[in-house]
């Protein structure tokens, strides 16, 4: 699989199993880990903002390995790496793109 093909599965993946903590039937949360990348030590999220413009390559990003399902083989993402780039007029410690080429890239927030 290519890192784009990663990256967007990881994506669709965030979108499906949801960014934030859910309650289980034991009462407990699980938070998901789902789209997770890492760039110099920080943690991002994919976002649904749109009208970016790509910068210069920064080095590259990790695609956290997940298992939000255990059990579930179908749904565990492997550990990957992917082009980390900077958006014009933003600080890369609150949001940077990914992706194998800038074309590709996706926008990627600052996790908190």
């Amino acid at each position: 699989m290519t890192t784009a093909r990663l990256v967007m599965t990881v994506a669709m993946l965030t979108v499906v199993l949801g960014c934030s903590s859910g309650g289980s039937s034991g009462g407990e949360a699980a938070a998901s880990c789902a789209g997770v990348v890492t760039f110099e030590n920080r943690d991002y999220l994919p976002t649904e903002k749109t009208g970016f413009t790509v910068g210069e390559r920064l080095g590259t990003a990790t695609i956290a390995e997940c298992d939000d399902t255990p059990g579930d083989p179908g749904v565990a993402i492997a550990e990957g790496t992917t082009g980390a780039y900077a958006i014009d007029g933003v600080d890369p410690a609150k949001a940077i793109a990914v992706g194998d080429s800038p074309g590709e890239a996706t926008l990627m927030d600052i996790l908190r």
